[in-house]
């Protein structure tokens, strides 16, 4: 965890402790001495999290050839 900033330690704890289940908070913060309220913290934006599908945002990406080539569509 040493290479991890401040949000990734808190996020990483945040997520061990979801994984772990119940009692999860606890035992991430006996492994990894955070403090309970920043794994809870951590866990809830892990929760938070948008998990929609696709990595670029809507409109994003390259453009369609028929905007930059109107001529490309006649055959």
């Amino acid at each position: 965890m040493a290479t991890f900033d401040e949000k990734g330690r808190r996020r990483f704890a945040g997520l061990l402790a979801l994984q772990l289940g119940r009692g999860g908070v606890q035992l991430a913060h006996a492994i990894t001495g955070l403090s309970r309220m920043t794994i809870r913290a951590g866990r809830e934006e892990i929760r938070r999290t948008d998990r929609t599908p696709g990595v670029r945002r809507s409109g994003a990406g390259r453009p369609a050839i028929e905007k930059n080539d109107p001529s490309s569509l006649k055959h």
